[in-house]
């Protein structure tokens, strides 16, 4: 425990909090609202939706759509899609309504009206104003009830330096337009006073992540430079008129670096005697109590007071849902009774540090706040020594009440246009009919208040005698399964980004080693060698490699056709054994392939660390799926027995491409050691050294010479001498289209040639890859995972987008949008973590990528064209590319380019849309943001793709979760890492013997 609070004192607390509660329940019940008031009805109409949390969820989805639904038949169109899933559940005036609602009928537009003056009317509940105006108006009515005002700007997500810049201005121009009204009104000593004196009556919050399109905690330098400029003019601002600056807390992953902005800033001599400045603690979040902690005693070394605003935390779902699926961390409790826990023992800490740490409470939890109000007054501060803050449009009566009684009341009151501020209205929604919300126990159930003051110490020890540990997290089992990714870094973390810079040092270090052949057990040095240089800086040397000849390649066939028996024979636990120790040591040397990533094939830093937990997905993956397929299969009957078995299907060439140096090229592999085969691996002549590093790792896990072998050269002469070779059973390709239909055709011919048949291919072949666009998406969800998925590794993934088919109502929108988005992007060497865009792999790929530029001149109209300056003398840059009106037949949009183009193209409606998606030669991925069911379930159904994403971008496929492989000329096989993949390895065989001897036969077994 951080405060000094005695077990005495605790009980003391815990008996004033009992009385304030009580006493405030009893006046509360004279506030509730009555039925000839409009907040009446509004409360009652809200508490039948949402009464059954199916139909709560649907009219939320509708209310978070409408902003985008401009016509009357959309309105229409959407409100029956999203409630005819629960139309059994609503009432029968609402069901004849909808029936004769058709889209287009009078009544259709009537219905689509009256939505949306109904979702109008209740965003005005809670937001405050769209106008400076409306807010200072709104701020009146506040400050007559007695109550103060923090100002909360809504908007679109930033995804852009424009937008950041709007922003930044728009918090500017509302401190300048409201403080001259606002600060000219006579004095309220209940909320202008404090211990220190007066108070400003401007209060804004402000969203650092708002002032920065790339604020991302991998670049905590970069971030805090930029954001830090900013924020450095509004304490300017904000000081010339007398205004308060509080700065929200968002999402865990900005927290850290959003306090040390904070921090920072108002450390410097310019700002160090700042008062009317504040923070956000989210006592929701595990390590609410270190934040705050660490916060104490750097206010104090500063020697001047902050604010601190407690609140219990509004992204509870997100955070959940986002560390699962990512296999990190829960930062959040998973109760309710434990975030209260927090709260209470958060709040004692900070009654305790009010001398430099100013007090804010912000919840509608009386308990919450009559244990916080009793902490204040045992401690003896006086009432107008801290605050309490509510959400304008909730709670108004408790508002009432707490102003009654003295206490300071400050209204956070979101100011925006109501359309674009439905995001916050859904949020705001949420919270009021969630079902562990006070407001609706105590208003909408009518919960007894002895049980809404319980402590929630007993709550939790009521919950963990019922056999729920207070550790637990609910709903684990949902995300239960047999295999689990390995989790990426978290790079909002320290501790991540600190090992991952000191692995690029240590690698930066060591680069320009050479490395052997490696053929059965022997190290095998060449005449001829493979340079490979960073892509980033053409003058850095990453290694030198031996350079295999035909020869070469043959000679490696040959030490696996020795090994292949033996490892065949191999129990396939041992085999599965073997991979899952490759996997833990690419986990001990992580960060090291990470790094060498970096330097080779000019990833990114999370592009790296996802190559290297794919790779060790991979072989987990496959070693779990091989010793389920090698389990026994078969029926018998009395007199027969049959099995059916998998046997290898011998040597297996692995021919990888550069793009995922270290994933791709371990997956093939894996796949084929996993089911009894042999490899020679051949790597692309650009990325040598990360192949050179898994054979090392092959060798460490304890592979039998000539199990694996390592073959770099080039592609035309060992890639060809493999698939020529008769022992070669399996070619596992991934690279070009031509080269792909080469092998394949290739293998055949040379089939007929060799005693073990006709050769097994495998081949992934890329992809021209389209995302929709629908005139309903959610433009910041659509841009993000359009410019993501185009440029994202430099466009250089096979998964990437390079069409954009956008919906004609939202064309010039979506392209306006995209283009400063994109344009916002910094250019730069991979090992910087503040570059999103890096190289291309190497020279050839600028003069292609340079030549699809020019012909998109000519097919297109060019909106970006990214300038990569003096880059272009170090490495091998090329910036992105953006060109709308390009026609489907174009060649810009019907070849692959594999870098960062893209051709935006316009579609009429959703058929011609999907018409111009699957108007290719290709079929690997397919996208679209859409947020009308219907249109979703008809992408899915009709978009000719092998991974179709819904509403996100359309590459990070995962292994098991997002098994990846397409059709048509996209690829020839299965879906790697997918549960069928490992089946093009093996050969199946039927064995059947007759056990019936002389009338007596064994007892009837059956395997399954």
């Amino acid at each position: 425990m951080p405060d000094s609070f005695s077990d005495a004192d605790l009980k003391k607390i815990e008996s004033s909090a009992q009385q304030l509660g009580r006493d405030f329940f009893a006046r509360l019940d004279a506030e509730q609202p009555h039925v000839f008031q409009r907040r009446w009805w509004d409360d009652r109409i809200m508490s039948w939706a949402m009464d059954d949390e199916t139909v709560k969820v649907q009219m939320f989805r509708f209310v978070d759509v409408l902003p985008m639904l401009h016509r009357s038949d959309a309105v229409a169109e959407h409100l029956s899609e999203y409630l005819a899933p629960v139309a059994n559940k609503l009432p029968a005036a609402i069901r004849i309504g909808m029936a004769i609602a058709k889209p287009g009928s009078i009544a259709g537009r009537a219905l689509s009206i009256a939505a949306r003056r109904n979702a109008r009317g209740q965003a005005r509940r809670f937001i405050a104003g769209t106008t400076t105006g409306e807010v200072i108006a709104a701020a009146r009515r506040e400050r007559k009830l007695g109550r103060a005002f923090t100002l909360d700007i809504l908007g679109e997500a930033v995804i852009s330096e424009v937008e950041a810049e709007r922003f930044y201005q728009a918090y500017v121009d509302l401190i300048e337009a409201v403080a001259p009204t606002v600060n000219a009104w006579p004095e309220l000593p209940q909320i202008d006073r404090g211990v220190s004196g007066r108070l400003p009556r401007v209060n804004v919050s402000v969203k650092l992540s708002a002032l920065d399109s790339q604020f991302d905690p991998v670049d905590p330098l970069g971030t805090a430079e930029r954001v830090g400029r900013r924020l450095r003019e509004l304490l300017r601002i904000a000081r010339q008129n007398d205004a308060f600056i509080n700065v929200d807390m968002e999402s865990y992953k900005t927290k850290d670096l959003a306090l040390r902005i904070f921090k920072q800033v108002l450390c410097e001599e310019e700002f160090r005697d700042v008062t009317d400045v504040g923070i956000v603690i989210q006592a929701y979040l595990r390590d609410a109590e270190h934040d705050l902690i660490e916060l104490r005693d750097w206010a104090a070394e500063r020697g001047t007071p902050v604010w601190v605003r407690l609140v219990k935390g509004a992204y509870w779902d997100y955070e959940t849902i986002h560390a699962r699926s990512e296999g990190w961390p829960i930062p959040v409790f998973q109760r309710k009774p434990e975030s209260d826990v927090s709260f209470e023992r958060l709040a004692r800490l900070l009654m305790q540090s009010h001398e430099v740490l100013r007090p804010a409470l912000g919840s509608h939890n009386i308990r919450s706040l009559a244990y916080a109000l009793a902490t204040a007054e045992h401690l003896g501060l006086p009432q107008n020594g801290y605050e309490v803050q509510m959400l304008y449009g909730m709670g108004d009566a408790e508002k009432t009440v707490l102003v009654d009684m003295g206490y300071r009341m400050r209204i956070y009151m979101p100011y925006g246009e109501l359309i674009p501020g439905m995001a916050y209205l859904v949020r705001r929604l949420l919270e009021n009919t969630s079902n562990d919300s006070f407001l609706r126990a105590s208003f909408t159930e009518h919960v007894a208040p002895e049980k809404l003051l319980m402590n929630p110490l007993d709550a939790l020890r009521e919950n963990n005698g019922n056999g729920e540990s207070a550790s637990s997290n609910a709903g684990d089992e949902d995300f239960a399964h047999t295999f689990q990714n390995e989790p990426l870094l978290d790079f909002a973390v320290q501790q991540n980004r600190k090992a991952m810079q000191e692995a690029i040092t240590q690698v930066g270090e060591q680069l320009g080693g050479s490395y052997s052949l490696v053929i059965g057990d022997q190290h095998v040095t060449t005449d001829q060698q493979l340079e490979s240089h960073d892509p980033s800086r053409h003058d850095q040397l990453i290694g030198t490699t031996a350079m295999a000849s035909a020869e070469h390649a043959q000679q490696a066939v040959s030490a696996a056709v020795a090994a292949s028996p033996a490892w065949a024979d191999l129990d396939v636990i041992e085999r599965a054994e073997l991979l899952r120790s490759a996997a833990n040591i690419m986990r001990r040397r992580r960060h090291e392939l990470a790094a060498l990533i970096i330097y080779e094939s000019g990833k990114d830093w999370r592009g790296a660390d996802a190559d290297v937990c794919e790779a060790i997905d991979f072989c987990d993956y496959y070693a779990d799926g091989a010793i389920a397929m090698h389990r026994p299969h078969g029926v018998n009957l009395a007199g027969e027995e049959n099995r059916f078995e998998f046997a290898p299907r011998g040597v297996t060439a692995v021919i990888a491409p550069w793009n995922f140096p270290l994933a791709i090229l371990t997956g093939m592999t894996a796949a084929a050691l996993a089911t009894g085969n042999t490899v020679v691996m051949k790597p692309a002549e650009q990325t040598p050294v990360v192949a050179a590093k898994l054979m090392e790792i092959f060798v460490e896990a304890g592979f039998p010479p000539g199990v694996v072998n390592y073959l770099p050269g080039d592609g035309e002469v060992v890639g060809a001498a493999l698939v020529d070779h008769p022992e070669v059973a399996v070619i596992a390709f991934t690279g070009s289209r031509p080269v792909g239909l080469a092998i394949n055709a290739r293998a055949a011919a040379v089939s007929v040639q060799s005693s073990r048949g006709v050769k097994k291919v495998i081949a992934e072949m890329g992809g021209k890859n389209a995302i929709i666009v629908d005139e309903d998406a959610d433009l910041d969800e659509a841009v993000a995972g359009v410019m993501d998925s185009a440029f994202g590794f430099q466009g250089q993934k096979c998964s990437a987008c390079s069409r954009a088919i956008v919906l004609a109502p939202v064309y010039d929108a979506f392209l306006k949008r995209l283009v400063e988005a994109t344009r916002s992007l910094q250019i730069g060497p991979a090992i910087d973590p503040a570059s999103r865009i890096g190289p291309l792999i190497d020279r050839d790929a600028v003069e292609k990528v340079s030549r699809y530029v020019e012909l998109g001149r000519q097919e297109g109209r060019e909106l970006l064209a990214m300038d990569v300056g003096e880059l272009a003398k170090q490495g091998c840059y090329v910036g992105p590319h953006i060109f709308a009106d390009v026609d489907p037949m174009a060649k810009l949009a019907q070849e692959e380019v594999f870098g960062p183009v893209l051709a935006v193209i316009r579609a009429t409606d959703l058929d011609e849309a999907i018409r111009i998606a699957n108007g290719t030669e290709y079929a690997l991925t397919a996208g679209i943001f859409s947020r009308s069911p219907i249109n979703l379930e008809r992408a899915q159904r009709e978009l000719a793709a092998g991974n179709i994403y819904l509403d996100r971008a359309i590459t990070g496929a995962l292994v098991g979760r997002q098994p990846f492989g397409g059709y048509r000329l996209s690829g020839i096989g299965s879906k790697a890492g997918g549960p069928d993949y490992l089946l093009q390895f093996v050969v199946p065989r039927t064995i059947t013997e007759n056990t019936m001897r002389r009338g007596f036969a064994p007892g009837v077994t059956t395997n399954s």
